[in-house]
């Protein structure tokens, strides 16, 4: 999908975990349609490459955040509201697996570090960003990068679990804040050829029998559908979540 460098002309846009992959994808497509881009990501110098690398980069705003940390995420999205006026579009992609044994041997600890950083750090950015978002006359928005994990029975325990909750939490924020306007969706990835298959035998490719398209996706494929959730050609669209999979759920359908 070719980019519409009107569709999200004067819109400001914050994207967590922005300075690699998905999320540096996001920040590249939204500037490309238009938007006046939030870079975000725990990584500051990240952050700041991909903000530099962005067309009219002087236009756009590059910060620290750790959103397992409430005082970052607050800080944050006060600092681009101060700076930039405002803020019309969120989109969560912060997030992540780590490796773990048997569900048999993952502690408390673990479980509460993937949910912390795969869904309550979405709800923690959303809530800083809402009284924004409530307040933006842009067709305001929250988009979500969640996981195929989050729909079908596909492994990793506490990650699939945080992923599932991101659907229940779609739906909640969609049906209760669609009488302020705001809009709130998801995108479900399958395989996405980025730095965390890097170090694993047969990288992404590896997973290639399960995609009937024939190739693992990229990160662009995913930025494609923020965007179009994120703009106006998405203006009665709220409470869902869009695989972007490449035909995986064909043979998995999503209960």
């Amino acid at each position: 999908m070719t980019s519409t460098p009107e569709r999200l002309q004067g819109t400001i846009a914050l994207v967590t975990g922005a300075g690699h992959g998905i999320g540096r994808a996001c920040a590249e497509r939204l500037a490309a349609e238009g938007a006046q881009v939030v870079v975000t990501d725990l990584e500051p110098d990240a952050a700041h490459a991909t903000a530099e690398a962005l067309p009219g980069s002087a236009r756009h705003l590059a910060l620290g955040m750790d959103v397992t940390d409430r005082a970052s995420v607050d800080g944050a999205v006060g600092r681009a509201a101060d700076q930039l006026g405002g803020l019309d579009v969120v989109v969560n992609v912060a997030g992540g697996d780590l490796p773990h044994g048997p569900f048999e041997e993952i502690g408390d600890e673990f479980w509460s570090a993937l949910l912390d950083l795969n869904l309550v750090g979405v709800a923690r950015v959303c809530r800083a960003a809402l009284p924004l978002l409530r307040r933006s006359g842009r067709n305001p928005a929250i988009v979500t990068v969640s996981s195929v994990n989050g729909l079908v029975p596909l492994g990793s325990e506490p990650y699939s679990a945080a992923k599932a909750g991101l659907t229940a939490l779609t739906a909640n924020l969609a049906r209760d804040l669609g009488p302020a306007g705001v809009r709130v969706n998801a995108v479900a990835p399958g395989t996405i050829r980025t730095r965390v298959w890097e170090d694993q035998e047969g990288g992404a490719e590896r997973m290639l029998p399960l995609y009937p398209l024939g190739r693992v996706g990229e990160p662009a494929d995913i930025a494609a559908a923020v965007a179009f959730l994120a703009s106006a050609d998405a203006a009665w669209i709220t409470g869902h979540v869009l695989p972007v999979d490449g035909g995986l759920l064909l043979s998995r359908p999503a209960v």
